[in-house]
């Protein structure tokens, strides 16, 4: 009888104690929709999974959470059509970017050495990076390459779990890196040295020669001409 009471009480702690556990656990989609300006990040967890992947992390996690928020105006200031333009593998990435695979508070950033590894993952495999900086009393800025903006507000932040607000979409250089442009080569005909036709003004030696001799030609003829005259004049004297 003593042993059934026993078992009876140790499970109820077992129970109690598993419900209390479960119920300290912060819904991660009621702090944001409690910030009320969170709607497109709501919207993009919800409908890649990636929400309800996180916060089965966060049930599970010894080491807990970051999350970067941007709000409603920080998705509104993006290119036009620029989530429309990736894939859903790569809206996935997007989202897990804004996640640190551990809480940290804000003074905590102070004493990290960049770059931090989020929980976002490309291609080949490696994870994406982003760089933070501090500038005094929790004073956070963070940078990717593409974007930097600092840590507006912290909507809660209590181990395991930190999200903060921040005022621009994390851009991840390897998912929005423009395109590298590449000039064009040169066609091999462009390449060819064009030969210069001689000008008018150049002078051929034939041409030359030609003139020398026609000018001589000339001169011979006036001085034939010129000796004519002095003999007719030497003759009418004598007739």
């Amino acid at each position: 009888m003593k042993m059934r009471v026993l078992i009876c009480i140790a499970l109820t702690f077992y129970f109690v104690g598993t419900s209390v556990s479960a119920a300290n656990v912060t819904n991660i989609t009621g702090v944001l929709d409690k910030g009320g300006q969170f709607t497109t990040f709501m919207n993009l967890l919800s409908s890649t999974q990636v929400g309800s992947q996180l916060q089965n992390q966060l049930n599970n996690s010894q080491s807990g959470l970051t999350i970067f928020a941007p709000t409603d105006n920080a998705f509104q200031e993006l290119k036009p059509g620029a989530l429309n333009s990736i894939t859903d593998q790569q809206k996935v990435a997007l989202l897990l970017y804004h996640v640190l695979p551990s809480y940290y508070a804000l003074t905590q950033f102070q004493t990290l050495s960049n770059p931090l590894r989020t929980q976002a993952t490309g291609n080949s495999g490696l994870p994406y990076n982003l760089n933070v900086t501090t500038g005094g009393v929790n004073q956070v800025n963070v940078s990717t390459g593409l974007v930097d903006t600092p840590i507006s507000n912290s909507l809660y932040s209590q181990s395991p779990l930190a999200i903060y607000q921040v005022e621009k979409v994390l851009l991840p250089t390897d998912i929005f890196a423009p395109a590298p442009t590449t000039s064009p080569t040169p066609s091999p005909a462009a390449t060819k040295e064009t030969k210069t036709a001689p000008t008018s003004s150049a002078t051929s030696p034939s041409s030359s020669t030609r003139s020398s001799t026609s000018g001589s030609m000339v001169v011979t003829g006036s001085w034939v001409q010129g000796l004519s005259v002095v003999f007719g004049c030497f003759i009418a004297l004598f007739l």
